[in-house]
């Protein structure tokens, strides 16, 4: 019985060219893309799937694994931290995307989303990524509305039978501009029964320098330190990545465990108030699939447990002198613990030949606590509780049928319900003292409005999918769908409560500077989206040109408003109200509709037998249909264009990077336009046996740009004063910056 493949028809979109086996030529090298002649090997909805060919060239430029998604069609980065930057598919990012790590569907505990489910795997730790824009599979969808990216981490091997097989390998990489190290090894025993295999990866950088000037001060409002005009301040980071993999055979079936243990003594965050100065997460996860004349079905449970801790770094004020009769406040300590379980059971029926269902049920259990204790300048005498007893389950259940109907036509149709039940504690700021006429009030008049209303919520969404795959002839295929897709709140989305501005900047996980609070009153926000894709190819594959055009029209969608906020040194019950378009304020979140559209190209094309010639175009346009404002981080059109060589055991790479200049922005946010810019990186590397060598420089000519998602630029001085700092420098890129590193097998 032939099986169907459920999990999406797909094009392994290759970003680098590396040292591949001899024998290679330039018509496979980097990008490559693979897709089956007739439409019953072909799958449905569309997944872009990048392989170790690509992983292990990324990885000699990068530590951030999102930065690995650069490339691909409808993809773009929004930069936070040196290793966390947030992906966004085709304009929607962050908690928008469903992120699987290791099968874990895993959680930013942090106010700031310090700590993203992709910083939680280093590069080098990844064997393979695959990315499903829009229409996703209610299997591999849920509690999102942009679409899902699936990673997996190396896997331990079996040897052959009656053999004992040890490998290893050892990597260090390092960059000029930022100073950056990263350092990685691998080691691995099996046997055919059993195989384990432990990765382990330690990076570090200095803060990195942009090609120019980019502000007018120096100061960091710490005695003796100063930071060069051209210095992006917090962009240092520090951090280590442990996972351990164990593999057995069952009678029917495979035992699969994964443990996982990082720690973070440092990521320093030039777009946010606050830094992250100790971060640790330890998970397990341990999955059974059993092997059944039918089909196979899966059975997985995981935990995982985050400790988080923020403060101000050292390019930031620490101490800030009381007013009105305050104690200096020293530093802003900021406590977040969040633990999440979860369980799936998936269950894959082969009907026959041309059906396959898959079906299946889906929990996750996810508790937060959000605290910061008391250090003076009115956040004294007892604990502000951002959040208390967050709580967030998800009961899920699916069911999806994709079958081949014939040489040409291919379906997948699925539903998924799924409860999400929301609540939290009583809440409290620093001072609950009625006579204490600062905190009181700024914190406790929201405190009680919070506290007095109803706050346990249940969402029932239904997700849809249809989608189809037509083979039109041996040069063309059409992928076309629908899917409608949910997403409810997220605890700091729904539950954070203070107005006063001080309280409300350090609520921001999107970089703009602005201070953000809760709505006990929002809705989930419903995407119901329209893609095809239209695949112009040679009937071998060796050249392809893809159009692949999407609307988007949500419901609800969370945007935000701009409120009155309380600061001081104002008296209590007065209110600060910042109309204009030259400082930061504070907002909460609201439901709107909103609509997404656009068209992503992707095409590759040999020019010889040592050449390829190969590119991804992107635009994307996204509006709040009510308010008639732009949406906030939608990137501009921009564009990746790779000639990629090799000859023997050399191969290079040139990119080419172009970026449109960004003037349709979101004005509630008061969110920067940035300049178009175009970059060149070159990258390439020579292998010969066990040993590979990796070199190049990126932003070869050292241009100055900024980044048109990287929010605003809040890495210095007096950040925990709402306006104590610049208005509206947005964030520089990177310079240029030499790269080398070595990898050696054993």
């Amino acid at each position: 019985m032939k099986k169907i493949p459920f999990s999406g028809r797909y094009a392994v979109i290759c970003l680098s060219a590396i040292a591949l086996p001899s024998g290679f030529t330039a018509a496979s090298n980097l990008p490559e893309i693979k897709v089956e002649a007739s439409a019953e090997n072909r799958q449905t909805p569309i997944v872009e799937k990048l392989d170790q060919l690509a992983i292990q060239n990324k990885i000699s430029a990068i530590s951030d694994t999102a930065s690995l998604l650069k490339g691909i069609p409808g993809v773009s980065i929004n930069q936070a931290g040196g290793v966390s930057g947030l992906p966004a598919i085709r304009g929607l990012a962050d908690d928008r995307i469903r992120i699987q790590v290791d099968n874990m569907d895993q959680i930013a505990s942090c106010p700031n989303h310090m700590n993203p489910p992709l910083s939680t795997i280093a590069p080098q730790q990844v064997d393979d990524i695959q990315v499903y824009q829009g229409i996703s599979p209610v299997s591999l969808g849920g509690d999102s509305i942009a679409g899902t990216i699936v990673v997996n981490s190396k896997k331990a091997a079996f040897a052959e039978p009656d053999q004992i097989v040890r490998k290893g390998q050892f990597s260090v990489f390092g960059a000029t501009n930022n100073n950056a190290v990263s350092t990685g090894l691998s080691l691995s025993q099996a046997n055919d029964e059993m195989a384990i295999q432990y990765d382990g990866n330690w990076s570090m950088a200095d803060n990195y320098t942009a090609g120019d000037d980019f502000k007018t001060s120096t100061a960091t409002g710490r005695p003796g330190q100063v930071l060069a005009l051209d210095e992006v301040g917090s962009s240092a980071y520090e951090i280590q990545t442990h996972k351990v993999n164990l593999r057995m055979k069952a009678a029917q079936g495979e035992w699969d465990v994964n443990l996982g243990y990082q720690k973070t003594p440092e990521q320093l965050y030039p777009n946010q108030r606050m830094d992250m100065l100790d971060n640790e997460q330890t998970s397990i996860q341990v999955a059974y699939t059993h092997f059944h004349d039918s089909g196979e079905s899966t059975l997985s449970l995981y935990h995982e447990i985050v400790d988080h801790y923020m403060n101000f770094g050292d390019d930031k004020q620490f101490v800030y002198p009381g007013t009105m009769g305050m104690t200096d406040g020293l530093g802003m300590p900021m406590y977040s613990e969040g633990m999440t379980s979860g369980l799936k059971f998936h269950y894959d029926y082969e009907m026959d030949a041309q059906r396959l269902l898959k079906s299946g049920v889906e929990l996750q259990i996810y508790r937060l606590d959000d605290y910061w204790t008391a250090s003076g300048r009115g956040m004294a005498p007892g604990t502000f509780e951002n959040i208390d007893n967050g709580q967030r389950d998800r009961y899920a259940i699916f069911t999806e049928l994709e079958t081949s109907h014939n040489d040409k036509w291919q379906s997948l149709i699925g539903v998924r319900y799924e409860q999400v039940r929301s609540d939290a504690d009583e809440v409290r700021g620093y001072s609950v003292d009625p006579t204490d006429g600062t905190s009181f009030g700024m914190t406790n008049a929201d405190a009680a409005t919070f506290n007095n209303a109803e706050r346990s919520f249940t969402d029932h969404n239904i997700d849809l999918t249809a989608s189809f795959a037509y083979q039109y002839d041996d040069n063309m295929d059409v992928d076309f769908g629908f899917a409608r897709k949910v997403r409810s709140p997220n605890l700091y989305e729904r539950y954070t409560w203070s107005t006063w501005g001080m309280a409300a900047i350090m609520n921001n996980f999107v970089g703009d500077g602005n201070g953000y609070v809760g709505n006990l009153q929002l809705d989930p926000e419903a995407a119901h989206t329209l893609s095809a894709t239209f695949d112009w190819h040679a009937p071998d594959q060796s050249w392809k040109l893809s159009a692949q055009p999407f609307y988007s029209y949500v419901t609800d969608f969370i945007d935000a408003k701009r409120i009155d906020y309380r600061a001081p040194p104002m008296p209590p019950g007065v209110v600060s109200w910042d109309g204009v378009n030259d400082a930061y304020g504070v907002l909460q979140y609201e439901n709107y509709d909103a609509e997404l559209y656009g068209v992503d190209l992707a095409f590759h094309y040999p020019l010889s037998q040592l050449l390829t010639l190969s590119g991804t175009i992107n635009y994307v346009q996204g509006k709040n249909l009510d308010t008639h404002d732009g949406l906030y981080n939608i990137m501009p059109l921009n564009g990746l264009f790779v000639l990629s060589g090799e000859y023997g055991v050399w191969h290079n790479r040139l990119e080419w990077e172009l970026v449109d200049h960004k003037d349709d922005v979101s004005e509630v946010r008061n969110e920067v336009e940035t300049a178009g810019y175009g970059l060149l990186h070159w990258k390439g590397n020579w292998r010969k046996d066990n040993i590979r060598f990796d070199f190049g420089v990126t932003n070869i000519f050292d241009r100055f740009y900024e980044l048109p998602t990287g929010g605003v630029y809040t890495g210095q001085g007096t950040t925990m004063s709402i306006n104590g700092i610049d208005y509206g420098i947005a964030m520089p890129g990177e310079g240029r910056s030499f790269f080398a590193g070595v990898t050696v097998d054993f």
